[in-house]
């Protein structure tokens, strides 16, 4: 094995490098990875230029990446059900103590949890990695190493529509077209939605969300009202939609989310945005409309798995830029300007494949 260990890592808000790190061992319940593809995540580029997100803050150097899947390069002594030479996608949540919340199978929801390129655990946009093998999951043989590190976002689209209950015949509102709306976009077809409206401020994303399988696209302009918004959903759609999911985090859109789901229907905020938010609770409140958060994701991945293995869901049209690692500066600077839709760094110098 290479002794080039070459890292990503954020020094310092703004401050990215890429450095050589040893390779680790893996410990007796974790593999040592081989690292595949990695995925930009709008969390990491946030980390990079503004060194925290809300409570996380970035205190000493952390290797950055989440979205990802890689070969299995070692096994620990007590894991069964990997070997040498397995193509894994991995979960980059890990809890660390049998809690409640893991107990009651809500392991997103512990505070100890370990998760990748959240301050201060060290990601995986690294050519070597080690992992809890429990949350590592063997790829079929017909799902790239790609689509592998997509199941890390397509994981909060299958989140998000089952805390919203999305079923057979649900009409759905998804507001934001960026990576994370149209996954849910994605999720929300593939759970039984009869017809997906979806709004955005770019009509290159919209056009995307249309490739993807959305009924109805709504281009909002900057200054449009939101019941002026919520009405256009009602006219596309011909009635209001059971369920909205909120994917932008920005005040006016959750406003509209509100007002535009039908009375006894569900809201769900997926986007972050600032902490405090003013919205029309009380419409929501004598309508019954509920409104629910969604942190990250939990017991997702097996679903994801079978559904891209079945063809059921696509996310290969999400990936429009590939670097290789030693270009990941670069990589982040395409993301950071909005470019493309999901740029996916290649860690393996051997293997630049899809």
């Amino acid at each position: 094995m290479a002794q080039d260990n070459l890292s990503l890592v954020l020094h310092a808000k703004g401050d990215l490098r890429l450095e050589n790190r040893p390779i680790p061992e893996p410990g007796p319940n974790e593999v040592l990875l081989q690292m595949h593809s990695v995925g930009i995540c709008g969390s990491d580029v946030h980390y990079w230029q503004n060194g925290r997100i809300g409570d996380f803050v970035l205190k000493k150097p952390m290797v950055l990446g989440h979205e990802a899947s890689g070969r299995v390069a070692k096994v620990g002594s007590e894991v069964k059900h990997l070997k040498v030479g397995d193509r894994v996608a991995i979960e980059p949540g890990v809890p660390r103590e049998m809690d409640e919340f893991f107990k009651t199978g809500r392991y997103n929801l512990s505070p100890t949890i370990f998760f990748c390129a959240t301050p201060p655990d060290d990601g995986n946009l690294c050519r070597y990695y080690t992992h809890s093998a429990n949350f590592c999951y063997k790829l079929p043989d017909n799902v790239t190493f790609e689509e592998g590190a997509l199941i890390e976002p397509l994981s909060v689209g299958i989140h998000a529509c089952r805390r919203a209950g999305v079923t057979l015949g649900s009409t759905v509102f998804v507001c934001g077209a960026g990576p994370i709306g149209l996954v849910c976009l994605l999720a929300a077809k593939a759970m039984g939605a009869s017809q997906v409206v979806i709004s955005d401020l770019s009509e290159e994303r919209l056009l995307m969300a249309k490739e993807l399988g959305a009924d109805f696209l709504l281009t909002v302009k900057r200054g449009d009202g939101a019941q002026q918004l919520a009405k256009s959903v009602e006219e596309m759609l011909g009635t209001q939609p059971h369920i909205t999911i909120e994917c932008t985090g920005v005040e006016s859109c959750i406003q509209t989310a509100i007002y535009a789901t039908r009375s006894g229907g569900v809201v769900v905020l997926v986007g972050l945005g600032s902490e405090l938010a003013t919205v029309p609770l009380i419409n929501a409140a004598v309508r019954e409309v509920d409104i629910r958060g969604v942190f990250r994701y939990c017991n997702t991945w097996p679903m994801a798995i079978a559904m891209l293995a079945s063809g059921k869901v696509n996310v290969k049209p999400l990936v429009t830029h590939r670097f290789p690692l030693e270009q990941a500066v670069q990589a982040f600077e395409t993301t950071r300007q909005g470019l493309g839709i999901k740029v996916m760094l290649k860690c393996d110098k051997n293997d630049q494949n899809p």
